[in-house]
């Protein structure tokens, strides 16, 4: 790794033969975890289609500030790459006062990688089949049911406080650093509902120990048509959705910009790619820099009102 760090640094910039080195991609959470687990299929097809190898660095702690501070700070020659995740755009800015990165701002948009809808479950021996049938549930055990959620302020977090400001409902978000914590307490009766990015909840849902109530996408996904959306029962929450997206450090020409989001393209039009993602329940939107630009921005228009509501999140 210490030979392919010392070429790509020695890399020219050069859009036409590019890349002619390893390429670095930069994840701002650990291994193993959905975002991981995204980024080595994303890198695996790159490198499959460049005949380079690009390889993954994982860089958790500080909210994915320490990620990007070794993105950010990197050559803008297009062999570091920042693998980044919709928390860092939509929550953190708003939730941390002094969050030192804004992507939009600061980084280079390259290209959208997938979407992964947000799941509400339920374990199975609660008897519990519909999101209207939780919401009713809850109402008749003011301030008794606890919901486990993936890191505070992350989109799950976000996805459980709007369902509880959209229905009026008195239950408690519980933060768990990952999801087999939040699951084990779900399992063990000491949580009643967890709510996390689809792929994470995938096994247990698929294997009979969860329910899925609800998914956040804007439409019935079309590997699980009979499972209602949030805004079906909620219509005033329109979609939850985590995301995943290619950035640029700051500099990055546009040329290597542009082709590393054309490739990126091309990658995620495979049939095989596509159905692999859709397999780990995330799915493929393509998208040129300058969309994937406005689509961050919609989505904090989206989710600051939110945000705003809670005041719990506001940084002291």
């Amino acid at each position: 790794m210490l030979a392919a760090v010392l070429l790509f640094n020695g890399a020219p910039v050069n859009a036409q033969n590019y890349p002619t080195a390893p390429v670095r991609l930069v994840v701002t959470t650990g291994a193993g975890g959905a975002p991981d687990v995204t980024a080595r299929i994303v890198a695996e097809g790159l490198s499959k289609h460049w005949g380079q190898q690009v390889f993954v660095t994982n860089h958790p702690g500080a909210a994915g500030s320490i990620g990007m501070k070794v993105a950010g700070t990197s050559p803008p020659d297009g062999y570091t790459l920042l693998f980044a995740l919709s928390s860092s755009f939509v929550a953190l800015p708003e939730i941390a006062k002094d969050y030192p990165y804004d992507l939009v701002r600061d980084f280079v948009a390259i290209g959208f990688v997938c979407e992964q809808p947000m799941a509400i479950a339920v374990p199975t021996t609660l008897g519990i089949n519909t999101l209207g049938e939780l919401i009713e549930y809850t109402k008749k055990r003011p301030g008794e049911v606890n919901v486990a959620v993936l890191s505070r302020g992350g989109i799950p977090h976000l996805t459980s406080e709007w369902i509880k400001l959209a229905a009026g409902l008195e239950w408690t978000s519980i933060n768990y650093p990952g999801t087999p914590a939040g699951l084990s307490d779900v399992m063990g009766g000491r949580v009643q509902v967890i709510m996390d990015g689809l792929p994470s909840l995938a096994g247990a849902i698929n294997g009979g120990q969860l329910k899925l109530l609800a998914v956040g996408s804007q439409k019935r996904l079309p590997n699980r048509p009979d499972t209602p959306t949030i805004s079906e029962t909620l219509p005033g929450i329109p979609r939850a959705l985590g995301f995943f997206a290619l950035m640029g450090p700051p500099g990055t020409p546009e040329p290597i910009a542009k082709k590393v989001s054309e490739d990126l393209r091309t990658v995620l039009a495979d049939p095989a790619m596509k159905k692999r993602f859709e397999d780990i329940a995330s799915y493929i939107n393509p998208m040129s820099p300058a969309e994937l630009k406005q689509y961050i921005e919609t989505e904090q228009t989206l989710w600051k009102p939110v945000i705003e509501r809670i005041s719990t999140f506001k940084a002291k």
